[in-house]
């Protein structure tokens, strides 16, 4: 009865703040955003991706419910909130950080926290593709076939190897460099290695709408690129495009990152997403003694989730 009472009391709060708002000629937006605090921790990735357990689908790993966010005026629109980073919540004591990007405008929201760096795992991969193949038709070059399919590999099964491959030839840092410039990042700065490379949510956005317009890529492999990513499978395929339903999932592109470092004890999971019109990034990282790492993959469904609720843009 407690908890009924309490819902009630919301809902009519909810319902007097936006009869106040209407009565002043404006309108109270329920809109998505979110910043959580928490700290890092991670290990080497295994030599082959294939060693870690997909996410599990065990009662446990579900601890995190799709939240709705505080109540309001449902669809409204995240883009033009100015509380957005205030706006989706996670009941979680990892970290986080979110950003989402309206490919049209460039308009980006996110948390408070969206431009603090995680490092990046296998998220990272989907760079280290477009540089590849971008400067391959720059010099006139066609990769081989088994180069393809090194690729493919890397991209739809997060495979390793061909990562540390092309991480090696790309010139290691140089490549990072490269991407901060062709995607206009602010936030991000190369690490000693692919898997350490520190990106922002708001620069994982940036990030996925040059892969989606070329920029990356280039015009020769731009939708072979996003066709890899559409057809991520298997333990890659979890958090941002899962909130949608399933017939829909195989549209949105994308390049998760998850793995745990023994220098620091902790988990990073990371999701990158590109859609037509936008593009969403959530990072997360916690101790390993913590839950399994298919707990950021929920996180990120969760934000999903959200977001999806308090715009139209996606």
């Amino acid at each position: 009865m407690k908890e009924l009472l309490t819902r009630r009391r919301a809902l009519l709060a909810g319902g007097a703040g936006l009869a106040a708002a209407m009565t002043t000629g404006g309108i109270w937006l329920a809109n998505r955003d979110n910043g959580v605090p928490v700290q890092h921790a991670w290990r080497d990735p295994s030599p082959a991706p294939s060693a870690t357990p997909a996410p599990s689908t065990s009662p446990a790993s579900r601890a995190i419910p799709i939240q709705p966010g505080p109540p309001g005026v449902e669809h409204a629109d995240l883009l033009e909130s100015g509380n957005a980073a205030e706006l989706v919540k996670v009941n979680t004591s990892a970290w986080y950080s979110w950003a989402l990007m309206d490919r049209k405008t460039g308009t980006i929201v996110g948390s408070k926290n969206w431009n603090q760096t995680n490092m990046t795992a296998s998220m990272i991969k989907a760079w280290l593709a477009a540089d590849y193949l971008r400067r391959a038709a720059d010099n006139g070059q066609t990769p081989s076939s088994t180069r393809m399919n090194e690729i493919r590999t890397m991209i739809r099964d997060s495979a390793n190897g061909p990562a540390s491959t092309l991480w090696a030839e790309l010139g290691r840092s140089a490549t990072i460099s490269r991407m901060i410039s062709i995607c206009k990042l602010t936030d991000s700065r190369a690490g000693d290695g692919w898997s350490t490379t520190r990106l922002s949510a708001r620069d994982t956005c940036r990030i996925a709408h040059a892969i989606g317009s070329g920029a990356a890529a280039g015009p020769r492999w731009t939708d072979y690129l996003v066709g890899e990513m559409q057809a991520v499978r298997g333990m890659g395929d979890f958090g941002i495009r899962k909130a949608w339903p399933s017939n829909e999932q195989s549209s949105i592109a994308i390049k998760n990152g998850w793995v745990n470092r023994d220098a620091t004890n902790e988990w990073n999971v990371n999701c990158m997403a590109l859609g037509d019109t936008w593009t969403m990034a959530v990072l997360t990282r916690w101790k390993i003694t913590s839950p399994s790492w298919s707990h950021g993959a929920e996180i990120a469904k969760s934000v999903a989730t959200q977001l999806r609720s308090k715009t139209q843009l996606i």
